[in-house]
């Protein structure tokens, strides 16, 4: 089979689960062409996959770990191309596709199905409005017309598909809200994780041992300076930072002995196999990948970001790790850091997930389901 994925390009996690499904197809010899744009585009080409330059969307901006809307409005306006339906169009009829796939990218549904084309849509978030609300009449009225429009589209396709483990394990349960008619037509795949626990082989480290997967670069540079403030705190503690795309390594070159960074583009799972706990933000492909590896989560969710919030919170309510904010202090997070590693109870959880992930093997799943339109 030809088949077309479609990325949206606001943050790599959408990019990563796509290209674990890229790897899955290829693997059964199916062609597969992705549509990308941004360091998303650069990220799918590093991982060895043919990619095409696509419009963007959206553009997501923000400071001092907020979440900013009415900059992303402005920055969508301003740099977003939202007139390259075009392009789409030239892509679609040079490719062919039999089956499309669009990852959170809508114009690409639109396209496949004018062109009367199966396309399936992934989404880790479905009630978009609630980034407006609370903000005033104005923002109030363009989450209406926003709820509308993607709603439209969830009626257009042939399946939504939800990266994620089914409930009650959902871990973006919070950000779910389908209307029932479509809530029928709604797949829990499990988790889209670019690597299987069993091809891993574990890095060495030293233990105890926490995985700062914060990235230090824009307005997450707080809490990057935070885990390392922690960990000057407790020496018998050890930690592995994941640097940044934009991160020069000399800024940080006085790091503490207990203290050591990895390359943003050198992959996470290594590390996963062998670190206590991880700390991210509330992105969901993050968390996905730590939880199928078994691996509690520290979480730290960009601030107005109602998505990360809620992935946060379900982290937190279930026992798969804590929830926790800008704001919280050094002395804090050391504290949450010797409960995760002491305390038996997240391990004993997070590895029932592990095991959920490899039965349901995300990324098989949705193949299948592909394949019944060859």
């Amino acid at each position: 089979m030809k088949i077309l994925i479609l990325v949206c390009g606001e943050g790599l996690g959408h990019t990563s689960r796509c290209v674990s499904l890229g790897k899955e197809l290829t693997s059964a010899n199916h062609e597969v062409l992705f549509g990308a744009y941004g360091y998303s585009k650069e990220f799918i080409e590093g991982s060895g996959y043919q990619t095409h330059e696509i419009p963007s969307e959206i553009r997501l901006a923000g400071s001092s770990g907020s979440l900013d809307l009415k900059a992303s409005i402005g920055a969508t306006l301003k740099e977003g191309d939202l007139l390259g339906a075009p392009r789409i169009f030239r892509l679609f009829n040079e490719f062919n596709p039999d089956v499309v796939v669009s990852d959170s990218y809508y114009l690409g549904v639109l396209a496949a199905k004018s062109k009367k084309l199966p396309v399936y849509f992934i989404i880790n978030q479905s009630n978009m409005e609630e980034f407006f609300k609370n903000k005033g009449v104005p923002y109030k009225l363009i989450g209406e017309i926003v709820k509308r429009f993607y709603s439209t589209v969830f009626k257009k396709v042939d399946k939504i598909v939800i990266p994620d483990f089914p409930m009650p394990y959902t871990i973006c349960q919070y950000n779910l809200s389908f209307q029932p008619e479509i809530a029928e037509n709604v797949f829990y795949s499990g988790p889209l994780i670019k690597r299987k626990y069993h091809e891993v082989e574990a890095k060495p480290l030293d233990k105890p041992h926490i995985l700062s997967a914060v990235g230090g670069f824009g307005y997450r540079e707080p809490i990057f300076r935070k885990v390392i403030e922690t960990a000057k705190k407790d020496s018998s503690i050890n930690y592995t930072l994941m640097m940044g795309p934009t991160i020069d390594p000399e800024k940080y070159s006085n790091l503490p002995e207990n203290v050591g960074v990895m390359d943003f583009y050198s992959e996470p799972f290594p590390y996963f196999k062998s670190v206590d706990a991880v700390i991210a933000p509330g992105g969901h492909t993050t968390i996905m990948e730590a939880l199928s590896f078994g691996v509690p989560v520290l979480s730290f969710p960009d601030m107005n970001h109602s998505e990360q919030e809620n992935n946060a919170m379900v982290i937190d309510e279930m026992g798969y790790g804590r929830c926790l904010n800008y704001s919280t202090s050094s002395e804090e997070l050391l504290r949450c850091i010797k409960e995760i590693t002491n305390n038996g109870k997240f391990k004993e959880n997070t590895q029932k997930l592990k095991d959920i992930s490899k039965d349901l093997d995300g990324p098989v799943a949705i193949m299948k389901m592909l394949e019944i339109h060859e």
